[in-house]
């Protein structure tokens, strides 16, 4: 089963940027979609964005569209998220995950069957 490790977390200003990554290993990458959730605290998980297995296909949430972009390396069984124009309500554990299907860039949570632990992102007010 694939097991998936998120890194590049960290603190920074307001309107700053960050590049998240989460690695897959013993699994087939390469095959399956992948998203990125994001929990506050006290809040429920929310999708951020996702794409299918090619990268042919992306989706976001509304709040992010235009200043987070996702992105995969198959070859390296990475995917990315960058964060540009980072606000306090983006402050959260973020989270990588490993879609059920492919060809689709599912956004539902029920869709996605392996998680990470998480990488924590703090814009302060």
């Amino acid at each position: 089963q694939v097991q998936l490790v998120e890194s590049g977390g960290g603190l920074v200003p307001s309107g700053g940027s960050l590049r998240l990554s989460c690695a897959a290993s013993g699994g087939t990458f390469s095959r399956y979609g992948m998203g990125w959730f994001r929990q506050a605290p006290g809040k429920d998980r929310e999708f951020v964005a996702s794409i299918n297995w090619s990268g042919s296909a992306t989706n976001y949430r509304d709040s992010v569209q235009g200043r987070f972009t996702i992105s995969r390396d198959n070859a390296k069984n990475t995917v990315y998220l960058q964060m540009n124009s980072l606000k306090p309500e983006d402050t959260g554990v973020y989270l990588c995950a490993q879609s059920r299907t492919g060809y689709q860039a599912q956004t539902a949570l029920y869709e996605y069957i392996t998680w990470g632990q998480g990488t924590q992102v703090t814009i302060p007010s």
